[in-house]
């Protein structure tokens, strides 16, 4: 079940940052090479699934229940069950459901290749794809979702799941790069023009294949086993995915999660559309170690991760994470030590716009277009406005952060080579130079290596309904009367995560103001040359 708390939090809280309005070149994966336009043709005589809770139909006629159907309905939601021992699998009694809220929910199975639009609301259900146990090596294995006004609720799972389709990746990890094309993708979703779509999903903890449970010598506690189900995200998909907007990219999907948001076991490629997620844990994960890729070539996304799980990164690949075109706003947990951006494998940042804010930072690699990682000596409150002005006094950012953090990532095509001015609520601020990052030789890490270990007493990062009809975020003020969201409250008695003490003072990220030759000295202009920059211990003039 969703807890009461974070579904009224969302339903009430409206997300502020900036979206900055730029002609941006969108670019193949890894190449630097403009592709063009990414918006989205929707493919002619799709199928019409119309959804309600009363009667859901099918191009016109009542849903059939023959599991022989393209498209047929039933009851038999996958889901974590309550009341089961320790043999079952991984969940805690909060993420476990009783068989009768799951059978209240209706699964709309797709089970042939094809185009599906769909419309409509399902209070308790899903949309589960499954092509069969061929299908993962079936080029012609490919359902596209048209997303068309769609609002679907799920106490106990994900609310639209993809279980087997065409892979178009490899996981093998010899062979993995950042340089990926998902194209041929079996599981493809279209935000269609001037619709709100709304997923408000759980997830599945892990549950174990019963034939495959290992216990200890003495019974108390299993020693090995194989999964038989794992969904953390509220929109999932087993096989790599692509998302999509329309002719206009005016399109609205909006994710709403008890645990993660946007989930994909391999590849995940967001071409465009307005995406707007807030997750009680990982806004966005690709899963695959070592091998996945997150791509955002284009379109516009927001992530706020609520903190429900006491921990969550904006967008966590555990491989690497591509950003060519597009805009990317992502705010981490408050309360944890994680990142707006993550990725285990390395951070490209090619075009578009990127504003992440977090505790911690991961390395990013050289890319095609200069950033700013700004670390604080203090902690930042969400909503407080900070702006970035250049040397003619233009503003090229301003943003409310929606989440306390100590580091703020921002990069766009307006961050040119020069000298700027940083503001908070209107106090000018200065900071130490750690000199520019990025490139060969580097540790991967701005500034630095990460240290080895986190400091004592801090958790390492675990990694891994916006109102009816609401439009995606349009401005930098904040409304005359709105308050921070309640929703990243820290728990009473919590402390923020503390940055560790060490020689050179270094951050969470491992940087610090003596890292690769920048200044100890604080200064109130901020230069910014071509490539990567870093800016330490950022704080009131």
């Amino acid at each position: 079940m969703i807890p009461e708390r974070m579904v009224n939090t969302m339903k009430n809280y409206k997300l502020l940052a900036a979206i900055l309005s730029l002609a941006m070149l969108l670019t193949a994966c890894g190449t630097g090479q403009n592709t063009g336009d990414h918006t989205q043709e929707i493919p002619e005589n799709a199928t019409q699934i119309v959804l309600s809770d009363t009667v859901i139909t099918v191009d016109g006629k009542n849903a059939s229940n023959a599991t022989t159907s393209a498209v047929y309905t039933a009851h038999d939601i996958v889901y974590y069950e309550s009341g089961k021992d320790f043999t079952y699998g991984e969940g805690s009694e909060t993420e476990a459901h009783n068989a009768d809220t799951a059978a209240a929910h209706t699964v709309v199975h797709i089970t042939q290749p094809g185009a599906y639009r769909i419309s409509g609301t399902l209070t308790r259900g899903q949309i589960a794809v499954d092509l069969g146990e061929d299908a993962k090596k079936d080029p012609n294995a490919v359902v596209t979702l048209i997303l068309d006004g769609a609002d679907i609720t799920c106490e106990v799972a994900p609310a639209v799941i993809f279980y087997r389709v065409y892979e178009c990746g490899s996981d093998d990890a010899d062979d993995a790069t950042r340089d990926v094309d998902t194209s041929a993708a079996g599981a493809n979703v279209i935000i269609a023009d001037d619709t709100t779509n709304t997923m408000n999903g759980s997830h599945v903890a892990r549950i174990y294949d019963p034939d495959s449970v290992v216990l200890s010598e003495d019974g108390s506690e299993v020693e090995d086993a194989d999964k038989l189900h794992k969904y953390d995200g509220a929109f999932y998909s087993r096989m790599s995915m692509n998302i999509s907007g329309g002719r206009k990219n005016s399109g609205v999907l909006n994710i709403i999660s008890d645990n993660e948001g946007l989930d994909s076991e391999l590849h995940l490629t967001i071409n465009g559309g307005n995406i707007n997620i807030f997750s009680g844990n990982d806004g966005i994960n690709t899963n695959e170690d070592g091998v996945s890729v997150t791509t955002v070539n284009g379109g516009t996304l927001t992530i706020q991760v609520t903190g429900e799980t006491g921990e969550g990164d904006g967008i966590d690949s555990n491989g690497w994470l591509v950003i060519n075109g597009g805009t990317v706003i992502a705010a981490a947990c408050s309360t944890s030590a994680d990142a707006g951006i993550d990725s285990d494998m390395g951070i490209h940042i090619n075009g578009g716009t990127v504003i992440a804010t977090g505790h911690m930072l991961d390395k990013i690699e050289d890319g095609g277009q200069n950033y700013a990682v700004f670390s604080f000596a203090q902690e930042q409150r969400a909503a407080d406005e900070i702006s970035l002005e250049n040397e003619d006094s233009e503003n090229v950012l301003t943003v409310c952060p929606q989440n306390d953090y100590s580091i703020l990532i921002y990069s766009s095509a307006d961050l040119r080579a020069g000298t700027y001015t940083l503001w908070s609520n209107g106090t000018q601020l200065k900071g130490q130079s750690g000199g520019t990052m990025g490139g060969p030789g580097m540790s991967g890490i701005p500034g630095g290596t990460a240290p080895s270990e986190p400091p004592e007493g801090q958790e390492p990062p675990q990694g891994g309904e916006r109102p009816e009809g609401q439009e995606p975020p349009q401005g930098n003020e904040r409304p005359e009367g709105q308050e921070p969201p309640q929703g990243n409250e820290r728990p009473e008695g919590q402390e923020p995560p503390e940055k560790p003490d060490g020689e050179n003072g270094q951050f969470p990220g491992g940087f610090g103001p003596n890292a690769n030759g920048g200044s100890q000295e604080s200064s109130a202009e901020f230069i910014i040359s071509d490539g990567g920059n870093m800016f330490n211990a950022i704080m009131p003039v």
